[in-house]
C-alpha cells in the first residue's frame, strides 16, 4: 500500500475503536497519551507518526532512523512522510497537531543521528522526547507493532479533537445566551485584554487586535489587512512579508507589514 492508502487504513480503525484503546501493555499506553496530548509541545507527536508511517510504509527501516543522513538500508526520510503525507492527513481530519512538520524545531532539525533511548534531545519538555524515543524503540525492538502504535495515536487525537468542539460549542451556547447582556465598558475590555497579553502563549493575540484595528478603521484611510496565515509557521514557509500585512483596498500589493515581538515598537523602511 502507498502511505495515504495507510493514513486512510489507519484512521478508519481508530474511528472503528474510538472507545476503547487497541493497547494492552499500560505503560506503552501512556506513553502515547502523554505524547498526543503535550499541548505545550506538539513536535513530539508529529515525529512519531512520521516513523510509524515510515515503518509501514517500509518494513525494513528502523522508526528511529528518520534521516537519510544516517544512510544504510534501513534509514529513511522523516520529514519527507512528514511534509507529502501527514500534512494533509492532518488537515483533512482536523487533528489537533502542529500546522508544520516536527523535523524543523529546533530540537530535531539540528539532529542527523539514530533517535535512540541514550540520546538526549534538548527542548522544552524533556520529558516528551523521553516517552517518543522510548515509544519508538518498542516498536524497533518488537515490544509492540507500528501500525497498533499509529491507530492508537489517531484514536486519541481523535478524542481531543472532539473534547475540543465540545468546549467551543458551549461557549458559543453560553454566548447565546448572553445576547441580551449590557455591553462591557472600555475599561473592563481593557482589563481583559491586559490580562489576555499576561497568559502564556497569548502571543497571537497582538496580531489579531492589529487585524481587528484595521477592520474597524482601515476602510477610513483606504487600506486593509490580507488574510491571517499560521502563526506557527515560519514566514519563509508561508511567503509573507509579516505577520500582518496591509494593502490598499482593491490592490494586493504590501505596503505595510507588522511581525509581532516582546520589544519596544521599531519601524523599518
Amino acid at each position: 500500500m502507498n502511505p495515504n492508502e495507510i493514513l486512510q487504513g489507519i484512521y478508519e480503525r481508530a474511528t472503528a475503536t474510538l472507545a476503547t484503546s487497541v493497547i494492552e501493555n499500560e505503560a506503552i499506553s501512556d506513553r502515547i497519551e502523554f505524547v498526543c496530548k503535550c499541548l505545550g509541545n506538539r513536535a513530539g507527536v508529529r515525529l512519531l507518526m512520521s516513523c510509524m508511517l515510515g515503518k509501514l510504509h517500509n518494513p525494513a527501516v528502523d522508526p528511529r532512523n528518520p534521516y537519510t543522513e544516517i544512510g544504510g538500508d534501513n534509514s529513511f526520510s522523516g520529514r519527507t512522510y512528514d511534509e507529502r503525507y501527514l500534512t494533509a492527513f492532518i488537515n483533512k481530519h482536523r487533528l489537533p497537531c502542529n500546522p508544520t512538520t516536527a523535523f524543523l524545531t529546533p530540537t530535531l532539525r539540528n539532529h542527523a543521528g539514530p533517535l535512540t533511548t541514550e540520546v538526549e534531545l534538548v527542548g522544552r519538555q524533556r520529558e516528551l522526547y523521553k516517552k517518543t524515543l522510548e515509544l519508538l524503540e518498542d516498536v524497533a525492538k518488537e515490544r509492540i507493532a507500528a501500525d497498533v502504535v499509529f491507530v492508537e495515536v489517531v484514536r486519541v487525537l481523535l478524542i481531543m479533537r472532539q473534547e475540543n468542539e465540545l468546549r467551543m460549542a458551549s461557549l458559543l451556547e453560553a454566548m447565546k445566551r448572553n445576547d441580551d447582556a449590557l455591553p462591557l465598558p472600555s475599561e473592563a475590555i481593557v482589563t481583559l485584554m491586559q490580562q489576555h497579553l499576561a497568559c502564556k502563549n497569548a502571543s497571537r493575540l497582538p496580531v489579531l487586535i492589529v487585524a481587528a484595528a484595521y477592520q474597524a478603521a482601515g476602510a477610513r484611510f483606504g487600506e486593509t489587512h490580507r488574510p491571517l496565515l499560521s502563526h506557527n509557521a515560519a514566514d519563509l514557509q508561508t511567503g509573507s512579508l509579516g505577520d500582518i500585512e496591509i494593502c490598499l483596498v482593491g490592490e494586493e500589493s504590501v505596503v505595510t507589514s507588522y511581525e509581532m515581538k516582546m520589544k519596544r515598537v521599531t519601524m523599518m523602511t
